[in-house]
């Protein structure tokens, strides 16, 4: 028997909360404390460059700025004509924080709130030294990139409630770990080209041990010591390319490998090496002004199972997505 399953009747917010303070002097006046920073307009960024197009307050009177966001929707479903009424869903609810500590060094940070609070999450908080516009040092829990939704998920940038399946399943979006590594920009006429590359913990043996019965690495995700312990004690390595033409639109190849298994306690061999890869292809692009935009990403996945598991432990997973969005509407509210 093959069972659908519709969602309709979604109604989805989102609410870009900004946080605004106002102090007083002794005669009672006024002033603003906290101003909106400036939207960066520039057609020639890049997915990379989502972790600074943030909504954010800042004040010359303190050194942070503080931003955020929250999520929440209504869902109605229905599966063969029976259904289990209205629901509401508290999402997630995030807060953004960065600091200029000197004039080429910078604090970024991501903490996350999801179902009500039941998962909190610190999904950015890196360390930047600015070298060279080609070269740049980040260090701390970096989001890997890997694929363009993993590095452009905010849920305001999207139309769509449900973020794509393949993002959260063959990539385990938004995935992120504790490491170092180099990314930077080159500019020339109307293109732009950036690169990123990281070494940092991997993934461990839920990728294949997990109460799912299955190869999956959002399994391996959900792992509690994946930010104090690499299980391996190999890094995984994560890299990604990206071009842009500011007519054209972005194209982005990435990759990321690493081992993934106990294979060694003590010096003990226990096991051989096994790897889990992915490979992602994504593009974006927009025409007519911006009215019309076209996201698409592709992903691959290779992980070498041991021979003893059944065949339900896939060596391979692929999946993608592709969003046609327009707007017939544009309006001040």
């Amino acid at each position: 028997m093959k069972i659908f399953t519709f969602t309709y009747n979604q109604l989805a917010f989102t609410i870009i909360l900004f946080f605004a303070f106002h102090s007083a002097n002794a005669q009672n006046d006024t002033t603003k404390f906290f101003q909106r920073t400036a939207a960066d307009t520039s057609t020639k960024k890049l997915n990379m460059d989502a972790v600074y197009s943030r909504p954010f307050l800042t004040s010359a009177k303190l050194p942070i700025a503080i931003g955020g966001y929250l999520e929440a929707n209504s869902q109605f479903q229905q599966t063969d004509g029976i259904n289990e009424g209205i629901s509401f869903q508290f999402r997630r609810f995030t807060i953004f924080m960065s600091s200029t500590i000197a004039r080429r060094i910078k604090f970024l940070s991501e903490i996350e709130f999801e179902d009500g609070a039941k998962e909190i999450n610190i999904e950015f908080a890196a360390l930047e030294i600015e070298f060279h516009p080609m070269f740049n040092l980040r260090g701390g829990i970096i989001m890997n990139p890997i694929g363009a939704f993993n590095q452009n998920h905010d849920s305001p940038l999207w139309d769509f409630i449900d973020r794509p399946l393949s993002t959260t399943t063959i990539i385990p979006a938004t995935l992120s770990s504790a490491g170092f590594g180099l990314h930077g920009k080159h500019f020339w006429g109307n293109w732009v080209l950036g690169y990123e590359a990281y070494v940092t913990n991997g993934f461990d043996d839920r990728i294949i041990s997990n109460g799912g019965n299955r190869t999956s690495l959002a399994a391996a995700k959900s792992s509690p010591e994946r930010f104090e312990e690499n299980n391996s004690g190999l890094p995984m390595f994560t890299g990604k390319l990206a071009l842009r033409n500011r007519q054209v639109g972005e194209i982005g190849l990435s990759y990321l490998t690493g081992v993934y298994n106990k294979w060694k306690e003590d010096g003990l061999v226990l096991d051989n090496k096994r790897t889990a890869s992915v490979v992602a292809i994504d593009f974006n692009t927009s025409l007519f002004n911006s009215r019309l935009n076209i996201t698409a990403e592709a992903s691959k996945v290779f992980v070498d199972v041991p021979s003893t598991y059944s065949q339900q432990y896939g060596t391979q997973q692929y999946g993608g997505f592709i969003d046609i969005t327009t707007t017939l509407l544009q309006k001040n509210v």
